[in-house]
């Protein structure tokens, strides 16, 4: 299980915009890592919304944000121009950086259980270490969260 102040397991995802992006590519810099359940669903574009709509707020911050999810790039890219989102979405098909961080967890909706991904964000420093956990993420508020705990590093 990761915990505040590990090193941030390293990937290489492919992204909406194209390209493979990888956390080390951003060492130097804060990053703002959300997992999220699935493209186009109501929690997931709120949530995809409000970052994208605080973006130059959360870049003031000197962070980056970057989403993941299972979905394929093809379905992150008619996702981010949908909605316009101007950062990267990371597609990991495969499950294993989802596994990495812990969020690739057994779920339960209406009786019925399955595996999924927890809605966490993770804020890492310019180190690569971790520096606050969001699990279990409520949407609404998420944001504004994540805006106050920037101040303290």
């Amino acid at each position: 299980m990761i915990e505040t102040g590990d090193k941030a397991p390293e990937f290489e995802l492919p992204s909406s915009d194209g390209t493979n992006v990888s956390l080390n590519g951003f060492r130097g810099r804060r990053v703002i890592l959300y997992f999220y359940p699935k493209d186009n669903t109501p929690g997931c574009t709120k949530e995809a919304c409000s970052f994208n709509d605080n973006l130059s707020r959360l870049k003031r911050n000197g962070v980056v944000v970057l989403g993941i999810s299972a979905d394929s790039v093809t379905s992150h890219q008619k996702f981010a121009a949908k909605y316009g989102l101007r950062f990267p979405l990371l597609s990991d098909e495969s499950k294993e950086v989802l596994n990495a961080y812990g969020v690739w967890k057994k779920k339960s909706l209406y009786g019925r259980t399955f595996m999924g991904i927890e809605r966490t964000t993770f804020l890492i420093d310019e180190d690569g270490r971790i520096r606050a956990i969001f699990p279990r993420v409520k949407v609404d508020g998420h944001t504004e969260e994540i805006l106050a705990a920037l101040k303290s590093f």
